[in-house]
């Protein structure tokens, strides 16, 4: 079958805008464990120049610099305060400060980043957790998208929009403005810390920007997986993601109800050492279970008791058509359906174009393989080709609304674009698996089990 025949692409794309920045740290890092001598010593010459000004000279340089950014950000004077009171240890040898020269000070080290400005890209989507103004027959979202900036380095931000009930699809309009998250608490732990960062419930959802805070995300939090699990009667919508320092990955998981307050936990064990872990949306069978590719290459099936902790798990795919030779992964969580759960993936093939294709699994035992997509369901269009990455176009979650998918997906690692899939449709599209391909599995399983 065709794409043609049940891909419906939306004239409907979200690019990266570079006008949209953030303030963030320059200098000194707060936490004493990262502070190099020279970086305290070129501080406290900052600080002694600034101190050097006399207060009226001061107030006007103050002020000068709110009318130069105004507009730009919201709440810069607290920004400034927050700046100065993370560097006290550095200043403690200065003696008392104004307030006007902490807000002064607190400028000095801090600077705009324009955090999408090469990108926006790898979306995941979810129900919006206020459904308020939705229209008949429809809902509101929420969707995940990855921003690049300078120095290609990766952050987490929002949009919201509305699916109708025909389908159809609008994105709510952007903020001008644009905040990263307050550290709201932090515990260290042997390997890696555990983090709460929180916005201000008074901004848009589309300000929130969730920038790299500690050090095993230094260089980016890459492709947020989110899915809305049911769990206690409530929904808690959790995400993994890659975090990269500049020179190692590891899995992560950042969770929230409400999109305003978020915790970031570090996963551990052999089943998570490498990208694209994806959650079920609830338990199977008592426990936790996710879709993880251990080996760069194939996907497993892996099960877990406390959602941190990942060991094991069995093969259930590896590449098997010529579009995805190279590799395959997740393309987000299962969505339920009557018939099984719905996974969509990528591979990859010649000349590392990256496709998206889809299996279905068994409800009961997600291990077993029912069918799956010979050829991709979307492909780089010869519109889509070109960009930051050429020759890929790759989603990070899908979402079920009525007897369509919604499937957000980026462009050539540049822009966003969207499409609505009928199920009916897509269920005839996949192949089943055939007798030979499930025993083959299941051998491989064997094996791995007795080495």
């Amino acid at each position: 079958m065709s794409q043609a025949t049940f891909l419906n692409r939306q004239a409907l794309h979200l690019h990266p805008d570079p006008a949209r920045v953030v303030v963030r740290r320059f200098g000194p890092s707060p936490d004493p464990r990262d502070m190099q001598p020279s970086d305290r010593l070129r501080a406290n010459h900052i600080v002694s120049r600034v101190m050097g000004l006399d207060h009226e000279a001061a107030a006007d340089l103050l002020a000068e610099v709110l009318e130069n950014f105004k507009g730009r950000h919201r709440n810069l004077l607290e920004r400034f305060e927050a700046r100065a009171a993370e560097m006290e240890e550095v200043f403690a040898a200065h003696g008392e400060f104004t307030k006007t020269q902490r807000q002064l000070i607190g400028s000095y080290f801090l600077h705009e980043y324009s955090f999408e400005a090469a990108a926006l890209f790898n979306p995941s989507i979810v129900s919006h957790p206020d459904q308020t103004g939705a229209p008949p027959g429809g809902r509101r979202f929420v969707l995940s998208v990855r921003a690049v900036g300078e120095g290609h380095i990766s952050s987490l931000t929002f949009r919201s929009g509305t699916i109708a009930a025909d389908g159809s699809l609008s994105v709510d309009p952007t903020s001008r403005l644009a905040t990263i998250a307050t550290l709201r608490n932090r515990m260290a732990r042997l390997d890696g810390d555990d983090v709460e960062v929180v916005f201000a419930p008074d901004g848009d959802i589309s300000e929130r920007v969730i920038f790299p805070i500690t050090a095993s995300q230094s260089n980016g939090i890459e492709d947020a997986r989110f899915v809305g699990f049911e769990e206690d009667g409530q929904t808690v919508f959790r995400a993994t993601y890659t975090a990269y320092n500049g020179k190692a990955i590891r899995s992560e998981l950042i969770e929230t109800t409400d999109f305003l307050s978020f915790r970031m936990s570090p996963l551990r064990g052999s089943a998570a050492v490498n990208k694209g872990m994806a959650l079920f949306p609830r338990k199977i069978g008592g426990r936790y279970a996710m879709i993880a590719r251990q080996d760069n290459e194939n996907l497993y099936l892996v099960y877990s008791d406390d959602l941190l902790n990942w060991d094991g798990g069995v093969a259930i795919l590896k590449p098997r058509f010529p579009w995805e030779f190279i590799q395959i992964g997740t393309c987000g969580s299962p969505i339920e359906l009557d018939e099984g759960w719905l996974l969509f993936t990528h591979g990859v093939g010649p000349v590392r174009r990256y496709a998206i294709g889809a299996v279905l699994l068994d409800k009961q035992d997600p291990s077993r393989v029912l069918a799956r997509s010979r050829e991709p369901l979307v492909r780089p269009e010869p519109s889509e080709r070109e960009g930051y990455v050429p020759n890929v176009v790759y989603t990070c979650g899908a979402m079920r609304h009525n007897e369509q998918i919604v499937l957000p997906y980026a462009v050539s690692d540049t822009y966003c674009n969207f499409a609505t899939i009928r199920i009916d449709a897509l269920m005839q599209a996949l192949s089943p698996l055939g007798a030979d391909e499930a025993n083959e599995f299941r051998q491989d399983n064997r094996r791995r089990k007795g080495a």
